[in-house]
């Protein structure tokens, strides 16, 4: 994580600080790469879906959780999930696929440059894993520039709904949860927010999502440039 020392701006009875999610609100979804490797591999996501469920019920906890708060190392998950579907699933494989399918949501991206030009303070919080950070960093060039704080489950022990990774997030910038506002595409994750004080959205479509941000940052009617809405899935 890296903080910025700046003073947080103020802007005239605006939030001061935007929370954005990574995965399916700076990107496209995440969907996309699932259902890639679903019609590639012939397997379908329910059996792949049962097969995680049934890890989580030997080890008491389902394991992508516990991958992504870096409990479970990469080829401890994909073994785990292939012992489950011998010769049916691929982990490899289907990492290279969803990787091919994930590309960076332009407008959203755009919206929070926006934002941190007109000195509004921001944070990237996502739920994720160690061994991929190269791979979906690569996705949003600059994230760096975009971010002053970057919070990354698998770097603090804690993900998202959990209570611990939104306090981490706002003790690193430095502000109490009525300033900020935070974006996700998961329902459960905003109800958390809302839960500590902190505004929310839930992202369920680019245009969406970027119209109640910039109501709620007071740039409606502002838009930089016109959405470029995500290509469909193929």
């Amino acid at each position: 994580m890296s903080v910025d020392t700046k003073p947080p701006a103020c802007l005239d009875g605006a939030p001061r600080v935007l929370i954005s999610d990574f995965g399916g609100v700076l990107t496209t979804p995440l969907e996309r790469g699932f259902r890639a490797y679903e019609r590639e591999s012939g397997l379908p996501l329910a059996e792949l879906g049962g097969a995680i469920e049934r890890v989580a019920q030997a080890i008491g906890e389902n394991p992508v959780h516990r991958w992504e708060r870096g409990e479970l190392a990469e080829h401890e998950f994909a073994r785990l999930i292939e012992r489950e579907l011998p010769e049916r699933f691929s982990f490899h494989r289907f990492r290279e696929v969803y990787f091919a399918h994930l590309e960076a949501n332009t407008s959203m991206v755009k919206l929070v440059s926006a934002l941190r030009g007109d000195g509004v303070r921001t944070a990237l919080l996502t739920n994720n894993v160690r061994e991929w950070e190269p791979r979906w960093r690569a996705v949003v060039p600059g994230l760096e520039d975009l971010f002053e704080v970057i919070v990354d489950s698998s770097r603090v022990g804690a993900r998202k709904p959990e209570r611990k990774i939104y306090e981490l997030t706002l003790a690193a910038l430095g502000v109490e949860p009525h300033e900020a506002v935070f974006v996700d595409d998961v329902e459960i994750n905003c109800r958390a927010a809302a839960e500590l004080g902190m505004a929310t959205v839930h992202f369920r479509s680019t245009e969406q999502a970027v119209a109640e941000l910039e109501a709620l940052f007071g740039l409606a009617g502002a838009r930089r440039e016109p959405l470029a809405e995500a290509a469909p899935e193929s």
